[in-house]
Parts: C-alpha cells; sequence; structure tokens
C-alpha cells in the first residue's frame, strides 16, 4: 500500500537496512571516536594539560625533585589545569526527490540506489568532520623524506611512523592499544611500496576492509579513506584523542507523493572534538 504524503517510512526494512548496513563499512572515521549522547546545542567539555606535574623552583630552593624530603618537613604545593571549551553540533543532511514514475518504471532499484547514494554522502560528511578536526593537533612535523622521494633509499615511512609512536609516548600515552593511522590512497600506495614496510607490516589478504582498515604497522592499525589529505597523515589513540558528540544518529526517511514525488532523505546531527591533543599526531609534508 502506497503511503501517503507527509507519512514516513522509517519502518520499512529496506530501508534502515540499505543505510543503517551501508554505513558501517562506509563511516571510517567514527571508529576512533567516544561517542558522547547529546541533547544540547553547546557542549562544554575540559581539556586536562597532559605533562606530568614536576616540582617548582622557589626562591633560595633550587632542588625539583620530589624525592629527599627531611623528616616533618612540610611536602612541595603543586598545581595542574584544566581547559574549558565549547562545542556547538551541527546537522549533517542531504535529500533526492526523484519522479514518482521513475521510481515505479526504472530498470534497476533506484530507490535502493540513491539510498546508498545519499546515505555515503553523509557518512563522507560526518568522516570529514572528524578529519578536520583531528588535523587541528598541534603535536605535529614533517617526515624526515618524501615517501615518494626519487631516491628509494631515501623513502623512511617506517621511521617516520615510529616517531609518531614516540611522540604519543613522550606526551605520557599508553601506546600499546586503540593506535590508528588515517592515510590518503595514493600515500598507502606509496607506504606499501616501500621495501623496508613490506617486510614490517602486517595486511589483510582476504581483499576485505575493516570500516577502511587494511592492515598494521608498528602496531598502528591502518585507515585508508578519501577524505584524508594527500601528503599529510594523522595518528591517534582511538576512543581517546577524539569525542563525537551525538545529537542524532544516522536516521533516514522516505515521503512518497504518489503519481507525483519520492523523496528520499539521510542525515546526522553532532561534533567532533579533539579532547587530548597530545593523543594525537600529524605528519606534514610526506
Amino acid at each position: 500500500m502506497a503511503d501517503q504524503p507527509g507519512e514516513h517510512d522509517l519502518k520499512a526494512e529496506d530501508v534502515d537496512a540499505i543505510v543503517k548496513n551501508y554505513a558501517l563499512e562506509s563511516f571510517t572515521m567514527l571508529q576512533i571516536c567516544t561517542v558522547v549522547k547529546t541533547s544540547s546545542a553547546t557542549n562544554t567539555y575540559y581539556e586536562e594539560t597532559d605533562s606530568d606535574i614536576t616540582k617548582t623552583a622557589t626562591t633560595g630552593i633550587t632542588e625539583t625533585s620530589f624525592k629527599g624530603a627531611p623528616s616533618g618537613a612540610v611536602f612541595p604545593n603543586v598545581e595542574h589545569s584544566w581547559t574549558e571549551i565549547n562545542e556547538h553540533v551541527l546537522m549533517h543532511g542531504a535529500d533526492h526527490t526523484m519522479g514518482w514514475d521513475v521510481w515505479k518504471l526504472s530498470a534497476i532499484d533506484v530507490k535502493a540506489r540513491m539510498l546508498e547514494r545519499v546515505g555515503r554522502a553523509i557518512a563522507m560528511s560526518v568522516d570529514d568532520a572528524i578529519y578536520t578536526e583531528l588535523a587541528t593537533t598541534t603535536n605535529t612535523a614533517p617526515a624526515v623524506q618524501t615517501w615518494d622521494n626519487a631516491t628509494e633509499s631515501l623513502q623512511q615511512p617506517l621511521k617516520d611512523i615510529l616517531i609518531a609512536r614516540s611522540a604519543l609516548k613522550l606526551n605520557n600515552w599508553t601506546t600499546t592499544t586503540n593506535l590508528k593511522m588515517i592515510i590518503h590512497p595514493t600515500n598507502l600506495m606509496e607506504l606499501l611500496n616501500n621495501p623496508v614496510v613490506r617486510n614490517a607490516g602486517q595486511f589483510y589478504t582476504d581483499g576485505v576492509t575493516r570500516n577502511g582498515e587494511i592492515g598494521k604497522i608498528a602496531d598502528f592499525a591502518i585507515i585508508e579513506t578519501n577524505v584524508a589529505v594527500e601528503n599529510q597523515v594523522l595518528f591517534c589513540i582511538a576512543q581517546t584523542a577524539m569525542s563525537w558528540y551525538e545529537a542524532q544518529p544516522l536516521a533516514t526517511y522516505v515521503k512518497e507523493d504518489p503519481g507525483q514525488t519520492l523523496k528520499i532523505r539521510a542525515y546526522q546531527m553532532g561534533v567532533p572534538v579533539l579532547i587530548n591533543n597530545n593523543a594525537a599526531y600529524k605528519l606534514s609534508a610526506c
């Protein structure tokens, strides 16, 4: 039975299944975030200074170690800091309207195809927002050499990756789990073409990607995505560096105006936040 104008078709399994199942493969950046549900337009969080507390030398006292306190002495007072930051959620949404006769008479299932394509548009939009936010990290350095250097012996992508790993560790983060590396397809080609990396990496051989993941190197899961910027590779500790404040998860809407049009919509609302700047690292000029 045809829906009347204005009715949702959200209960139809083909609508929900097509977009939701597609999103599982299409979303690549959401996996690096801790998803925080919110019902507020403005969201406040506190970014903690991640350097260790040290003893400050005072007038007449040059000792900066906590050790060796004399018996009965007053311990030194220490301080730490947090920065208050506000973020506003944004809507990601897209509509497609086709002629009702196009839907009914097409040789292919245009409704299913457009559900997938509109869903992909929103997935890419959210991925792009997360990638852009992650790239704001100030924990950054240029590559030792370009990864496609004409002199093969000068290409050192593995060293760059290990420098990124040490940069996270030097900022007091645990670098044994949840490490992610986000890379552009062109730079991935250069990485896989490097003879040192071919021997050091672990890559999936079944031809199946897992939310964009194609393998691991130096404990980093490699995420290949078209939203990445070429010659820039981002590294992070997943669910630690980034949060996604989600006001509305991915949803679909289909409205049939019999004899006239069929509208297909996908939308999602939220904001990505780089919670811990130094739990991320940006490699440039690679």
